[in-house]
C-alpha cells in the first residue's frame, strides 16, 4: 500500500508537469505562428483571349531594282521619307545607252532607204521577190532593235510602282549595280500588318476577320485590328502557325520593324482561377509560387504554379491550383516553407 501510494504520487507529479510543457509548448507554438489572410479559390468566368506578339510589316513592300547595269548618278530620297507613286527614285548613267540607241537610230536610217530604193525597184519589176524580202526582214530587224535600245536608255530611270516610305538604301550614288540587284526598299504603310505566330494549341480560336487591340510599345498607343490571314501549315522547328492582323494608320505613326503585341478577342468564355498580382512571388530561378494553407496542420505550404494571362489587376493560374484551395493573400512575404500560421 505504501509503494502504491508512492507510485500514484509520482504519476500524478508526470502527469502535472507534461501538462505544463505542452501548455508551454502551445503558448510558444501560438507565439511564433505568423498571422495571415486566406482566400478558397474559386472558379471566375473570363472572356478567352489570345495574345500573340509580332512584328510590323507594310501592307505592299517592293525591292526595287534596275532592268539594266550602271554606274549610280542619281537616288531622290533618304531612308524615311515619303514616296510617292511613279515618282523618279534613282537614275543610273545613261550615256552608253544613248549612244546604243543612236547607232540604232541611224541603223534604222539606212536600212529604210535602201527598202525604199529596192521597193520602186521591184515596182518595175526589175527585182526578185526573194531580193525585196532580204531587205524587208533586215528592216524589221533594224526597228527591233532600234525599240530595244530604247527601252535600255528608259530603265536608266527607276520610278516606284507604289506610294510609301522608303524603307532601306541599299546602294550609294557611284557605285556600279547589276541588273535585277535591289537598290531600294519601299513599303505602303497606310495600312500595316502584324506578322506573328500562334502555337497550334490556340490555333482553333482564330478565324479571320476577328478584331484585335494592337499595342505597340515604341509609340505606346493601342490600335484596332483585324485578323487577315491564318496560316494553314505549321512552321516544321516551333509547330506554330503564322497570322496577320491588318491596322489602318493613316497618320503614318506605326513603320516596319516595330514590335507589336496584339490581344484577339475570340467571342467564346470559359472558367479559370483567378489570383491578384500581389499574392504571387517568385523565387531565385524566377518561378512563380504562392502559399497554400494546410488547415489540419495550421501551416502554410509553398506551392509552384504557372501563370497565363493578366486580366486588369489580376493573372491566371494555369497549373498548380485547384478550385477549393487556401491561398494566403496578406502576411505571404513573412512565411517560408512550413510555417505555423494563425487565419486572421
Amino acid at each position: 500500500m505504501k509503494y502504491a501510494n508512492i507510485y500514484l504520487g509520482v504519476l500524478t507529479t508526470l502527469l502535472l508537469a507534461s501538462c505544463k510543457h505542452n501548455e508551454t509548448t502551445n503558448k510558444e507554438n501560438q507565439s511564433q505562428a505568423i498571422t495571415i489572410n486566406v482566400t478558397n479559390l474559386q472558379a471566375s468566368k473570363i472572356n478567352k483571349e489570345v495574345s500573340v506578339s509580332g512584328n510590323v510589316d507594310g501592307s505592299t513592300t517592293v525591292r526595287l531594282g534596275f532592268l539594266v547595269a550602271g554606274r549610280i548618278n542619281f537616288i531622290s530620297s533618304r531612308e524615311g521619307q515619303n514616296i510617292g507613286k511613279g515618282q523618279l527614285v534613282a537614275t543610273i548613267e545613261p550615256t552608253n545607252y544613248n549612244i546604243a540607241k543612236e547607232l540604232s537610230d541611224i541603223q534604222v536610217n539606212q536600212v529604210t532607204d535602201e527598202y525604199n530604193r529596192l521597193k520602186i525597184m521591184r515596182e518595175r519589176n526589175s527585182l526578185s521577190e526573194s531580193d525585196f524580202s532580204k531587205v524587208n526582214f533586215t528592216l524589221q530587224q533594224a526597228k527591233l532593235q532600234q525599240q530595244l535600245q530604247q527601252k535600255n536608255l528608259s530603265d536608266t530611270k527607276l520610278y516606284s510602282p507604289i506610294s510609301g516610305v522608303l524603307i532601306k538604301k541599299l546602294g550609294e550614288v557611284g557605285e556600279i549595280i547589276g541588273t535585277g540587284t535591289p537598290l531600294l526598299v519601299i513599303s505602303d504603310i497606310r495600312k500595316v500588318k502584324v506578322l506573328a505566330y500562334i502555337p497550334e494549341g490556340e490555333l482553333h480560336l482564330v478565324k479571320l476577320g476577328q478584331l484585335a487591340e494592337v499595342t505597340i510599345s515604341a509609340l505606346d498607343k493601342t490600335f484596332s485590328g483585324r485578323v487577315t490571314e491564318v496560316g494553314s501549315a505549321a512552321d516544321a522547328t516551333s509547330r506554330a502557325f503564322t497570322i496577320k492582323i491588318e491596322v489602318d494608320n493613316p497618320q503614318l505613326l506605326i513603320r516596319p520593324g516595330m514590335i507589336a503585341e496584339a490581344r484577339i478577342n475570340t467571342n467564346t468564355s470559359g472558367e479559370s482561377i483567378l489570383l491578384p498580382l500581389e499574392v504571387i512571388s517568385h523565387d531565385l530561378d524566377n518561378q512563380e509560387f504562392v502559399y497554400v494553407v494546410d488547415k489540419a496542420q495550421n501551416k502554410a505550404f509553398k506551392r509552384k504554379i504557372s501563370v497565363g494571362k493578366i486580366i486588369g489587376n489580376q493573372v491566371e493560374v494555369i497549373q498548380g491550383l485547384n478550385v477549393g484551395d487556401a491561398v494566403v493573400t496578406a502576411g505571404q512575404n513573412k512565411l517560408t516553407d512550413g510555417s505555423l500560421i494563425s487565419i486572421k
